[in-house]
């Protein structure tokens, strides 16, 4: 059975979690007190999205839908870090663009070749060597790792090609496809025989070439979902150049002006900034063509756009030459491929701190440590002073100063968490 060309998918995401410090003291002959030497534990295992250009679908992630990087090794004694989690590599079509579930917004296009982190690792806890100080030379304390990201995204295969082929079912534009690139698509004298789109590069001269994407069929209702058109007319977004094709031999009894207009009234109402791009009218067929007015009647309609037409048979390879060199001609005074810029804001999680934290002393040191607090941490940047301000907000809305100061904690005592440490001031 035949597999359907896959150009969405939803996938979750989530980075490792950081390996826990470790609570150890050095033991040596003839050493008397050797002090603290817990090891720190690793980051946890990054997500990473890399581009395959072997890859042509999301057919992958129909299967699999949780990536989940591997978490951080603890910390030993001896100072021994705990090794960092792998990475977990997603590979992804050239031309995918990913977007975050909930918003919709772009978080990344994958247009370029360099790796990107979706989802970073946590950061490993400290062991208890980091708590040693003057007043305190016997830290029996040591930092959980913290979380890593996690995201919910959509993939979506936009094809990255510099002329898109539109027009309706079993005009052909598969046929044209095959004669003027080494694509092979699928060609049958019926109705939807391309069920997915296919790209081939298109040689012209030395040092001349450019890529052609042979679009499903569109037809009338595709922007509301109908037929296929609903599915592929998002492969058309990236396309600087369309070439439309026209059944004008009037073998169906079609009328060439009417399938032009429908095709163009789609695209309109799908995304009004694509029906204002530039396009060159294929009328194709000639070879078979039954009366002759069929073909001037869309000549006269489509140069009052001010399309340039060209008359040709594909499946006799008539006048295909002439036409590849008008595309280039063309594309060589229109602006590159369009690349999706990110629109995605990280935005702090809503943070369920309804469950207690956990306040223990050591040595004037207050240890907070809980489930909300450890999550609210993996999300803040305490390099920005935003951030840092919500943090101290979270923290003062949800009585953890009120706590600390209920336990007794005066100016000037220590406040750890996790990888965190400040001096108390009222």
């Amino acid at each position: 059975m035949a597999t359907s060309f896959i150009d969405k998918a939803r996938i979750y995401c989530r980075a490792g979690k950081g390996g826990n410090g470790a609570v150890a003291f050095h033991r040596e002959k003839y050493v008397a007190a050797g002090g603290p030497d817990g090891g720190d534990g690793g980051n946890g295992g990054n997500v990473v999205l890399v581009v395959d250009d072997n890859m042509s679908t999301l057919m992958d992630f129909r299967y699999k839908r949780r990536y989940i990087a591997e978490n951080g090794m603890d910390g030993q004694g001896s100072r021994k870090y705990g090794k960092k989690g792998s990475d977990l590599t997603i590979r992804v079509p050239r031309g995918t663009v990913v977007r975050d579930f909930e918003t919709n917004e772009i978080i990344k296009d994958m247009s370029d070749s360099e790796p990107f982190i979706l989802c970073r690792g946590g950061k490993g806890g400290w062991g208890n060597t980091h708590f040693a100080t003057p007043t305190r030379q016997v830290p029996r304390f040591a930092k959980s790792g913290l979380e890593g990201e996690e995201h919910d995204v959509v993939l979506e295969l936009k094809l990255l090609a510099d002329v898109g082929l539109i027009g309706f079912p079993n005009v052909g534009k598969s046929t044209l496809l095959s004669v003027v690139s080494k694509a092979r698509p699928k060609i049958a004298n019926y109705h939807f025989t391309t069920l997915y789109p296919n790209l081939g590069v298109v040689y012209v001269d030395e040092g001349v070439s450019f890529v052609m994407a042979d679009i499903p069929g569109i037809i009338e209702g595709a922007a509301d979902g109908a037929g296929l058109g609903h599915d592929f007319l998002r492969h058309i977004d990236r396309c600087r150049l369309l070439v439309h094709v026209v059944d004008v031999s009037g073998s169906e009894g079609r009328d060439p002006v009417a399938d032009f207009d429908a095709i163009n009234e789609e695209l309109r109402q799908y995304s009004p900034e694509l029906a204002t791009r530039a396009q060159i009218v294929v009328a194709n067929k000639t070879d078979i063509m039954e009366d002759d007015s069929l073909l001037e009647a869309l000549r006269a309609h489509v140069e009052q756009f001010g399309y340039p037409l060209f008359a040709l048979s594909a499946a006799s390879h008539t006048g295909t030459r002439e036409l590849t060199l008008k595309i280039a001609e063309k594309l060589s005074t229109l602006p590159p491929v369009i690349v999706y810029e990110p629109e995605y804001v990280k935005r702090m999680p809503v943070i369920d701190a309804s469950e207690p934290l956990d306040i223990t002393v050591d040595d004037n040191t207050y240890l907070v440590e809980g489930k909300w607090l450890q999550r609210l941490m993996s999300n803040i940047n305490f390099s920005d002073h935003e951030s840092r301000m919500y943090f101290d907000k979270m923290l003062r809305d949800h009585g953890v100063f009120a706590q600390l100061e209920a336990m007794g904690i005066q100016d000037g005592d220590i406040v750890s968490m996790y990888n965190l440490e400040f001096e108390y001031q009222r």
